[in-house]
């Protein structure tokens, strides 16, 4: 996940309190249930999860143990979707229908944590290298969380009425899984949803508290390749060739202007180049040059404008420095490492953030702004064709012992506070999906 940079300064800009102390509970008696659970059940599966990660599309034992507790708990469920997905059912008599999205991959990291359960698990990936792989992004704790979610919304049955849908989605990390899952009739071959909502950990922010943005969520992100070509020479003799490097600089630095230049300064947008590669020796000019870059947006038009902009920035920058027709640059978009924006719809945001704020009290729900364009293919399900309501939020995670040092995720060095981030999460999830089951109730008779 390429998300959550600090957000600690809006934090204390809010003037909370590190780890909140929980105030009264609108239902104690589900704050009770869920914290005995953790203790019984949650702490030992977080555990498993921690040690035990899989990278992405690579989930299979971790979908296993997902869909055994699930079934154990009396869900209908169904694997294998969308890759290594599981997707779990319960139709609990009339109402709407809400879905609750957890992912499940993790990352090639070697762990340096300091935690207690380090994982020293190794996998080979796609390419066939060996990897260490570490939760370093806590998706073991949304995992656990979504776990606990189903105990306690199997539990409390008579508090609702609809129908609950619960899935565990692979490969958040290439942003592939929820489009995969969807590919695979996650709204055709199961209840389509209503609603559907998800949470992701922040290392960032105190353990336990909740943030529930209102609009945009993440960014879209997109990978894009250029690979600029010329034609290759000595480097004593440059007026003999067309010389990709100087061609190259000049599209990264015309890039550019597609931000300050041709997107409103008030809309966020990024193109950066990550990659630079070209040439073998000092007195060589090289036939081509490629280039790596990502590029990140909030909107559905600002990304069409920064994608269609690199398209015309790299030909015509090469046409300007004589560079042959044919060999022009060669734009390269990822179809598979691309998301767009994912913006919360805002109704159903405020809601659950007052459902929220009532069971686990307004001192733990902040009133904080966005902090960089990080991504998340939860945008997929709230994408504009699929006429979903939907919104993802924020737990939580840091530790105290780790508040002025806040580690970054994709981090070896990633850790959280399992017990009050699931805690919170499930918490959250069950009073933010209680509350949507209201929807029917509430409507008007006809």
């Amino acid at each position: 996940m390429r998300i959550h940079t600090a957000l600690l300064a809006g934090v204390a800009a809010a003037g909370l309190i590190f780890a909140a102390t929980p105030s009264a509970a609108t239902d104690p008696a589900l704050s009770a249930a869920v914290r005995a659970d953790y203790d019984a059940n949650l702490g030992a599966l977080f555990d498993h999860f921690h040690r035990n990660p899989e990278l992405s599309g690579q989930e299979v034992k971790t979908a296993a143990r997902m869909a055994k507790e699930l079934r154990d708990l009396g869900y209908r469920v169904t694997e294998n979707v969308g890759g290594t997905g599981v997707v779990a059912v319960f139709e609990n008599g009339p109402g709407t229908t809400v879905m609750v999205r957890a992912d499940m991959d993790g990352l090639p990291l070697e762990e340096r944590s300091g935690a207690p359960n380090p994982s020293r698990a190794r996998q080979v990936d796609r390419d066939g290298v060996e990897q260490f792989v570490m939760h370093a992004c806590g998706h073991d704790t949304h995992i656990t969380g979504l776990i606990g979610t189903a105990r306690q919304m199997m539990a409390r049955k008579a508090n609702w009425s609809g129908t609950l849908v619960l899935i565990a989605q692979p490969a958040e990390e290439r942003v592939e899984g929820a489009r995969a899952m969807i590919a695979d009739g996650l709204f055709t071959r199961f209840p389509k949803p209503e609603y559907v909502i998800g949470y992701h950990v922040a290392s960032s922010l105190p353990a336990g508290t909740i943030w529930v943005p209102p609009s945009v969520a993440y960014s879209s992100a997109d990978s894009v390749d250029i690979k600029v070509r010329g034609v290759g020479g000595h480097g004593a003799s440059p007026h003999t060739t067309v010389d990709p490097v100087t061609v190259a600089s000049y599209i990264i630095t015309n890039l550019q202007t597609l931000r300050s230049r041709e997107v409103d300064p008030l809309q966020g947008a990024v193109v950066t180049v990550g990659s630079i590669h070209g040439g073998t020796k000092h007195n060589i000019i090289p036939e081509e040059v490629n280039l790596q870059l990502t590029v990140r947006s909030d909107s559905y038009e600002v990304r069409d404008t920064l994608l269609d902009g690199i398209d015309r920035i790299a030909r015509n920058t090469a046409l300007a420095l004589n560079v042959p027709e044919d060999k022009l640059p060669v734009v390269v978009r990822s179809p598979t490492e691309s998301t767009p924006p994912a913006v919360n719809h805002t109704e159903t945001a405020l809601r659950l953030q007052s459902a929220i704020a009532g069971q686990l009290g307004q001192e733990r729900v902040l009133d904080i702004s966005r902090q960089g364009m990080g991504a998340e293919d939860f945008a997929f399900y709230a994408a504009p064709e699929h006429g979903i309501k939907a919104v993802i939020f924020a737990v939580g995670g840091l530790p105290e012992d780790l508040k002025d040092t806040p580690p970054p995720h994709h981090s070896p060095l990633f850790r959280i506070d399992p017990r009050a981030s699931v805690i919170a999460g499930v918490e959250a999830t069950v009073a933010a999906a209680e509350d949507l089951f209201k929807t029917a109730a509430q409507a008007p008779a006809q």
